[in-house]
């Protein structure tokens, strides 16, 4: 198997396992990886998943050498994406633990995550740009809204490398940790945000990637009309803070 799932409590722990070729991502891979996170959103015992990658690398992208040798991962414009998940729209959270690499179509898996969690010695980019390779897995979509257009066009443009510190500072990853503690550091997140009554926090994450694609006015009355399902929550919560 080339993709691992493990549930522990309310956090569902989603691995690439093809360290031999630093977990890059063959046609296999990708369906298993589409198949995790359908399931993952499926499960109503599984509050936030977290993604990453075994011996010490996130992901280096899709597998050149499987394509090379004429088995391309999956490119039709509908259903899943070349990298699996990356084209779904999940109601629940995922955080990405980044070790060693997470390059080209890794970065874009690791951009289609919420938070991105990084060891101080990983290493980013669109390496895929020095072998000729677009992006087609939202990186030229996801990426402009986590950095900006200027720094965006900046990593597009030159496939240069990121280290972690540069990424923290832009945005691209929202927490820096040692060497080796990504994983342990995004579970221990991922236990905080499902500690939180869920129908506000999903609300509101809802809220967020909808207001993207549309006017303010229209952003506003969806934010209402979502925040009002959960405000009987937040009365209850209300309560709760007032009794100490």
């Amino acid at each position: 198997m080339t993709v691992r799932i493990q549930q522990d409590g309310v956090i569902a722990t989603v691995t690439i396992d093809r360290p031999q070729v630093r977990n890059a991502v063959d046609r296999a891979t990708a369906q298993a990886l589409a198949d995790a996170f359908r399931a993952f959103e499926a499960n109503p015992d599984a509050h936030v998943a977290v993604l990453t990658g075994a011996g010490g690398t996130f992901c280096a992208g899709a597998d050149l050498q499987a394509i090379a040798t004429g088995s391309p991962n999956r490119l039709q414009p509908e259903g899943d994406a070349p990298m699996g998940p990356s084209r779904m729209a999940l109601s629940k959270p995922v955080i990405a633990a980044i070790e060693g690499h997470a390059v080209a179509g890794g970065l874009e898996l690791a951009c289609w995550a919420d938070l991105r969690l990084a060891a101080s010695d990983a290493v980013l980019g669109v390496f895929c740009r020095r072998v000729g390779v677009p992006l087609i897995d939202g990186g030229t979509v996801r990426l402009p809204r986590i950095v900006g257009l200027g720094r965006a066009l900046d990593l597009i443009l030159t496939g240069r490398e990121v280290g972690a510190r540069e990424a923290l500072g832009m945005g691209l990853v929202d927490r820096v940790v040692a060497p080796g503690q990504a994983l342990a550091a995004a579970t221990l997140l991922a236990e905080q945000i499902a500690s939180f009554p869920p129908r506000a926090m999903l609300a509101d994450r809802a809220s967020v990637y909808a207001g993207l694609d549309v006017g303010l006015e229209e952003a506003m009355a969806a934010e209402f009309a979502r925040g009002l399902s959960a405000v009987q929550q937040g009365v209850a919560g209300a309560r709760r803070f007032v009794q100490g």
